[in-house]
């Protein structure tokens, strides 16, 4: 339901405004502005905090939108009042007697906003291009119809879905059907993908605050992201390297596949990121995760020829994950692809050694663009660090497919 001008609150609108302003101009994420913004108003009920959060994620999501509708460029100085305002009234929203608003408030504004309304409605390219209609940079829409050409058009109306809450079971506390029961006693209704430790939320809810999640018997990770340590299939007692492990999602998941038994080692460039994942890992009841800072190519050379499964969940764009972070396609830069290129080949040449003969790796992104997918694993086969190297499975997930995040994912194995 959309809210009505009784409805909306100065405070919220002012701190949906603080969040754009702090994204913008002081280039911070999305998530965590959103999140300290929340946290700094413990008394707004569940219905102003929906507003905070997706109003902000709409108006980054459609913000080339709004701007053509302002008839002003992405890159001049910023109204943020003004963007909100633009979006309430696109959504049919009409905007209260507030003094932010009062320069939109005429004929002509409203006129602009029902014309671009059904120019999109009718998808009509030739009245409003693709790259205003779904809004995103002209260099990010050539690229993606460059290595996309047959699915560019959908994949981008599905980056501008708002994305699904998704809930990994942790086998180590629970299983999916005791964590859905004990979900719903607490007011928050899951249902289970078949086959899967997977839930997903019928509405969004703040699940940090339930007792489940104190007990560690969840974490929130897309049905997507899941799919990656299933392809690793790590079994009990064996020798697993997570080596780009961050603040550790997929770690955990490796280490409940695993049963607690055997050696899971996790590396990542920034200390930072381990010691998050030490603490979600007490949370979580992981007990054989061992962390490991990567300080130089020694840490890297001294693994070598010894792990049973290598997870490289290497750095990528996140275009598949627009959907979660719509904030990233108005920071993105050519030359920062480009450079992650470079960077996915590097640890793919230098850390794939990791892997022991008979062992197994996967190379993971969460990237919809073959040249960071595909295209790294079949210039990697035919490198001299590959030559050992036969590919098993691979696996591309666009958003459209089956509704959750984009992701590639390709399992090797070591001759």
């Amino acid at each position: 339901m959309s809210p009505t001008p009784s409805t909306l609150h100065p405070l919220q609108v002012r701190t949906v405004a603080q969040n754009l302003r702090a994204i913008f101009q002081e280039n911070r994420y999305a998530d965590k502005v959103i999140e300290h913004a929340l946290r700094s108003n413990p008394k707004a009920g569940s219905r102003d905090r929906a507003f905070i959060a997706e109003t902000t994620y709409e108006v980054l999501r459609y913000f080339r939108l709004y701007t053509e509708i302002l008839g002003i460029l992405p890159s001049t100085e910023l109204d943020f009042w003004q963007l909100i305002g633009v979006h309430l009234a696109f959504k049919d929203v009409e905007l209260p007697d507030w003094q932010e608003f009062k320069t939109l408030k005429t004929t002509t504004f409203f006129a602009k906003i029902k014309d671009f309304q059904r120019t999109r409605d009718k998808k009509a390219t030739e009245d409003l291009p693709r790259r205003i209609r779904e809004s995103i940079p002209d260099w990010l829409d050539e690229l993606g119809q460059n290595e996309l050409p047959d699915q560019w058009d959908e994949t981008l109306r599905w980056l501008n879905r708002p994305a699904q809450v998704v809930l990994r079971t942790n086998r180590l506390r629970t299983s999916p059907l005791e964590l859905q029961q004990a979900l719903l006693a607490e007011n928050v209704d899951a249902q289970i993908i078949a086959n899967s430790d997977a839930l997903v939320l019928s509405a969004r809810k703040n699940v940090f605050q339930t007792s489940v999640f104190r007990k560690g018997w969840f974490e929130m990770q897309d049905y997507s992201s899941q799919l990656v340590a299933v392809l690793l299939a790590p079994l009990p007692g064996m020798r697993v390297v997570d080596a780009c492990a961050g603040a550790g999602g997929k770690t955990l998941h490796l280490a409940a596949l695993m049963q607690n038994r055997g050696s899971l080692i996790a590396l990542d460039t920034q200390a930072w990121k381990l010691e998050e994942l030490r603490a979600r890992a007490r949370r979580a009841g992981a007990s054989n995760i061992e962390t490991r800072p990567i300080e130089n190519r020694k840490t890297i050379k001294r693994l070598y020829n010894s792990a049973d499964r290598l997870l490289l969940d290497v750095p990528c764009s996140g275009l598949g994950i627009l959907r979660r972070n719509p904030d990233a396609k108005w920071k993105l830069q050519p030359e920062q692809i480009e450079k992650l290129r470079n960077t996915q080949q590097e640890i793919l040449q230098n850390y794939s050694a990791i892997t022991k003969r008979g062992g197994h790796m996967v190379y993971a992104t969460c990237s919809i663009l073959p040249s960071e997918n595909q295209h790294q694993i079949e210039r990697f086969l035919e490198s001299e660090a590959g030559k050992e190297f036969k590919l098993v499975e691979e696996r591309r997930i666009l958003p459209q497919d089956e509704g959750f995040d984009g992701f590639f994912m390709a399992l090797l194995a070591r001759e």
